[in-house]
């Protein structure tokens, strides 16, 4: 299971999750969907402009774990 660490580099950025959206051009409600894993899929081109709002590499917010079914 992929696990989005959005939350987490967010605080060490000080910045608020409109912002965030508000660089990266997605809506609040999507990047929200993003936040809490339950999106099914991320665009590379919007990965690549949340790295680059947050000055961070895709290992900063994405991690793998073992599924817990």
């Amino acid at each position: 299971m992929i696990v989005v660490n959005l939350d987490v580099m967010l605080a060490k950025r000080k910045m608020t999750s409109g912002e965030l959206a508000e660089k990266v051009g997605i809506t609040q409600a999507n990047l929200s969907v993003l936040k809490t894993g339950k999106a099914k899929a991320v665009r590379f081109s919007t990965l690549e402009a949340i790295c680059r709002a947050l000055r961070c590499q895709p290992g900063d917010i994405l991690e793998y774990t073992e599924d817990e079914r």
